[in-house]
């Protein structure tokens, strides 16, 4: 069965390598949620914070992974804090891929960006990271195995 997933990254700085990923086909038996395109993101901006709340706790219905695509800045953005604190409310199970090394194809950014650190969370929370490889097999194994530790954090809560 396929897991459904959140993905959460920091939009203006990330985005073309966050699309690598994206259209890398690695996310095939995947269902995705979370990847918001340039114009629901610009108008949900332009509508103010409560409209962007809304918008994540949308995408974040049903899911139960919730992978954060790690930048440089990753770490520091509230938007980002606040869908792993969403998603740790609905006990999704996390997994950081660091992408800071994909090309940006965005003129004015360098080739490769510092390594930038996993956003923190609650020590009891097991959130284990690798750098992107392109690995497909790996990919959904890791995604696999955030959705069963989130599983049994369901059960044990329930």
């Amino acid at each position: 069965m396929a897991r459904r997933v959140f993905f959460s990254f920091h939009f203006e700085r990330d985005i073309f390598r966050v699309n690598q990923v994206r259209n890398s086909n690695v996310v095939h038996g995947v269902e995705r949620a979370g990847f918001f395109d340039q114009s629901e993101y610009e108008e949900a901006k332009r509508k103010g914070q409560s409209t962007i709340d809304k918008m994540i706790r949308d995408k974040l219905t049903g899911t139960t992974v919730t992978v954060v695509l790690i930048g440089a800045e990753t770490a520091q953005r509230p938007w980002v804090k606040r869908e792993i604190e969403l998603s740790l409310a609905q006990r999704n199970g996390l997994l950081g891929i660091h992408i800071h090394h994909l090309d940006p194809v965005k003129k004015g950014q360098p080739k490769v960006d510092p390594r930038g650190p996993a956003p923190n969370v609650p020590a009891d929370v097991l959130f284990p990271t690798y750098d992107w490889d392109g690995d497909v097999k790996r990919f959904a194994t890791a995604i696999e195995a955030a959705g069963k530790r989130a599983d049994a954090w369901r059960d044990s809560k329930s």
